[in-house]
This record gives structure tokens, C-alpha cells and sequence, in this order.
């Protein structure tokens, strides 16, 4: 189930890659720019955190803070309909499985 956690959130950083001119607003150099790279950053350390669950993996929390980030998004750029919805949905799914993430036990096996 981590891994799918993690594939969901990557996925949804690609979205934020090419939301831009998915939704219309690539007009926005801004908005444009922070999404790209927000995006990115989700898709990087959503993978490479699959298989660091718990509180101590920094991928999980830059994955969290990615989440906060699209929530926020919309508002500090004032962009409404689609953009406005798709991110805060979006964003709250990616702090639920990163929270999710961080909260999960890590399974190692003992070396006798």
C-alpha cells in the first residue's frame, strides 16, 4: 500500500507539472513557474519516499509540505474555477497520503 501512496502522489505531481496549460492559466509566469516546480519536487520525493515510511523520512514531509502548498496555491495567485478546486482537492489528498506515509511503521527485518 506504500508504494500505491506514493505512485498516487506522484502522479498527482505530474498533474501540477502540466496544469499550467491544462487549466488555462500559463498566462501567470508566477503561478506557472510555482506549480512546475512544486510539482516536480512532489514527483521526486514522492517515489524516492515509497519505501521510507515513518516520521523520520524528509521525503515524506517535503511531500506533506508540497500538499499544503497546492492548497494555498490558488489563493496567493488568486486563480478560480477549475484551478481553485482541482488544487485544494488535490493538495488535500497528498496530505492525507503523506500523513498517512509518515504515520506507517517501517517493516525491517531483524538480522540475527
Amino acid at each position: 500500500m506504500m508504494k500505491t501512496r506514493g505512485v498516487v502522489n506522484a502522479v498527482i505531481g505530474i498533474w501540477f507539472v502540466i496544469a499550467p496549460w491544462m487549466l488555462g492559466f500559463s498566462y501567470d509566469a508566477g503561478a506557472t513557474s510555482s506549480s512546475i516546480v512544486f510539482g516536480t519536487l512532489q514527483v521526486i520525493t514522492s517515489f524516492w519516499g515509497t519505501t521510507k515510511p515513518g516520521w523520520n523520512s524528509w521525503q515524506n514531509w517535503i511531500s506533506l509540505i508540497s500538499g499544503l502548498w497546492f492548497v494555498l496555491f490558488p489563493f496567493i495567485y488568486s486563480l478560480t474555477d477549475g484551478v481553485l478546486w482541482s488544487s485544494i482537492i488535490l493538495g488535500l489528498i497528498t496530505i492525507l497520503f503523506s500523513l498517512w506515509s509518515l504515520s506507517s511503521k517501517s517493516k525491517l527485518k531483524a538480522v540475527s
